[in-house]
């Protein structure tokens, strides 16, 4: 084959994007020119300035097993096996939640809680990738963290990205149901910030969701597979426990439930209850400051 017969640039956006509007992705040109700028190793505005640029066989080849991934609805962000998320790139695995920019409001709200603390120490539960706990502890100088999560593979990929941010050193990574099985040290420990966004989508609201949340996120991360409040009813109990006076709880919630667990924040010991929004307006953080 000779480069004159190669596919270009133009043909496999044409022909990508057509592929995906028909399977229903709603970013399908979008999504075509991250995969093919991923796939051919060259800046997305030359896909756009050059469409006639001949594209290698093996390249080409490449792009079409990643739209056909897409076509089925699998992330993008899966399929290049990263996401980014506040000021960083996160590896993300199949063991993990994908990072959704919502999440960033609890990040905002835990950096400003942090300056209330000399060298703060923060617990995050449900870590995933480490985002939150990293993204924080990337901003809060002389801050040290913990992260614990059921999952091995997790507590793995949250290992590698602390390592590639060079925060390995402040943060260390638990395999644990809840605290269950946290040492004896870090139960005797007092933290300044407790984290977590846990699963909180109930289960009935679970065939509602995309297919990209549905079938490729881990069920476990997403539902309790009840109400969707299981989580933070354990979760209050154990900040009562792990969290100092005058630290924070602060939980990233799902649409409609700050009511509920602003009620047992107050039933464990929290007062000082407040709430934030994300940038489309709904209430997507509740927190509460422990009693002293």
């Amino acid at each position: 084959m000779t480069p004159q017969d190669h596919p270009t640039l133009g043909s496999l956006m044409l022909e990508a994007t057509a592929q995906l509007k028909q399977a229903g992705c709603d970013t399908a040109r979008l999504d075509a020119r991250i995969l093919l700028s991923s796939a051919c190793d060259v800046d997305a505005s030359k896909i756009m300035a050059w469409p006639e640029n001949p594209v290698e066989p093996v390249r080409a080849a490449a792009f079409r097993e990643m739209i056909r991934r897409r076509a089925t609805r699998e992330p993008v962000s899966r399929i290049l096996g990263q996401r980014d998320f506040w000021r960083h790139s996160f590896k993300i695995t199949p063991a993990t939640l994908d990072p959704r920019p919502d999440s960033e409001t609890l990040v905002e709200w835990a950096i400003e809680r942090a300056g209330d603390f000399s060298q703060p120490r923060l617990i995050d539960f449900g870590t995933g990738t480490g985002c939150l706990l990293l993204s924080v502890l990337g901003d809060v100088a002389d801050s040290f963290g913990i992260g614990v999560d059921i999952s091995a593979g997790a507590v793995q990929c949250a290992t590698g990205n602390a390592v590639a941010l060079g925060l390995d050193q402040r943060s260390r990574f638990v395999v644990s149901d809840w605290d269950c099985d946290l040492d004896a040290q870090t139960k005797a420990a007092q933290f300044d910030i407790m984290i977590s966004n846990p699963p909180y989508i109930a289960l009935g609201e679970m065939p509602g969701l995309t297919p990209e949340v549905r079938d490729f996120d881990p069920f476990c991360a997403l539902s309790d597979g009840a109400d969707g409040l299981d989580a933070y009813r354990i979760l209050t109990a154990i900040a009562a426990r792990l969290v100092r006076p005058s630290g924070w709880v602060l939980f990233e919630i799902g649409q409609g439930q700050q009511e509920a667990v602003s009620a047992l924040l107050a039933q464990h010991e929290f007062g000082m209850i407040q709430e934030r929004c994300d940038l489309g307006g709904i209430v997507r953080c509740v927190g509460g400051q422990k009693r002293s």
